[in-house]
């Protein structure tokens, strides 16, 4: 089998992705039906280069190879030779000699394609600059078990026109749904990756316009990793961006609301939405884990079923 990369959620075909996400719900299913017995990865290792903090991402890859009999391994720069020059495809090359897997979590995400250009393993993006794939698949897959298929209904992503943003209109593109994006000005997302995605996106700037009537509503920090120092100056420019309880009863009556947290309370949402039932955060916190056990097994294995 032709090695197979995630970089971004254009990798995958809409039929390879809709595979997944059904995957991911049968495999979470088995796993709470009869526990971690499933386990196809004897002897396989997923290498985990991690640039940047993490907590959902760690723990669902590290659990997923755990489950799926297999082993995980953390790099952190100071562990590896990255972090004292190395070039990016040698060390590539060298773990492809050794792993089964690369996932990276990383800034630079033309560094991610020069890793993946470089091995000759499966290649994953667990976070970069520009996208951030793994955690729409949990978030597809949240939605698509909520309320059935996505195909149709109106997602509003409201706040930075980031990385997550990024992989919401791919996901409009490839799950075949509706994405308005509500951002304050200077904060679009990158013009041609919104304009490929054609009449699926529209950009808005008011928040209440943007979630009349929508199915799903979910945001992220106001300020990412390695924005810290923009903390004062995105408070104000986001003011009047904040998701609130009643912000969600401008949509649908069955409106689910996502966050791919850490969450902000008090900034990019109030105190109290985690707690309205309407948020399926942590249920989708947990789906990290599935999709991405049915991710490493479809780069690995291919398809298990039909």
């Amino acid at each position: 089998m032709a090695t197979r990369h995630f970089l971004t959620l254009l990798d995958l075909s809409p039929d390879e992705l809709a595979y997944l996400i059904r995957r991911a719900i049968t495999i979470k299913n088995g796993l709470k039906t009869h526990g971690p017995t499933y386990t196809p990865f004897s002897n396989r290792t997923l290498a985990m280069i991690f640039e940047k903090s993490s907590t959902r991402t760690r723990v669902s890859f590290e659990t997923a190879m755990a489950q799926f009999g297999g082993h995980a391994l953390f790099l952190s720069p100071r562990d590896t030779q990255l972090g004292r020059g190395e070039p990016i495809g040698d060390t590539a090359r060298v773990l492809s000699e050794m792993v089964d897997a690369v996932m990276i979590r990383t800034f630079s995400h033309a560094g991610l394609e020069e890793f993946a250009a470089a091995s000759s393993v499966p290649v994953i993006n667990a976070l970069s600059d520009d996208y951030h794939p793994c955690q729409l698949l949990a978030d597809v897959m949240t939605w698509t078990e909520c309320r059935g298929s996505v195909r149709g209904k109106t997602a509003v992503w409201i706040g930075d026109g980031n990385n997550m943003c990024h992989s919401w209109i791919n996901a409009a593109r490839q799950f075949d749904f509706q994405l308005r994006i509500c951002c304050p000005e200077g904060y679009d997302p990158d013009p041609a990756i919104a304009a490929a995605a054609g009449d699926r996106v529209t950009i808005l700037r008011d928040p209440q316009q943007a979630a009349r009537g929508a199915d799903l509503i979910t945001t992220d920090v106001w300020a990412s990793m390695g924005q810290e120092e923009e903390q004062a100056k995105r408070e104000a420019d986001f003011a009047g961006f904040q998701v609130t309880e009643a912000l969600l009863d401008q949509a649908a009556k069955d409106v689910l609301f996502l966050h791919c947290l850490p969450a902000h309370r008090g900034e990019e949402i109030s105190e109290t939405l985690l707690d309205d039932s309407r948020a399926v955060v942590w249920q989708e916190a947990g789906n990290r884990l599935h999709a991405q056990k049915a991710l490493l097994e479809f780069l690995l294995l291919g398809r298990v079923d039909g």
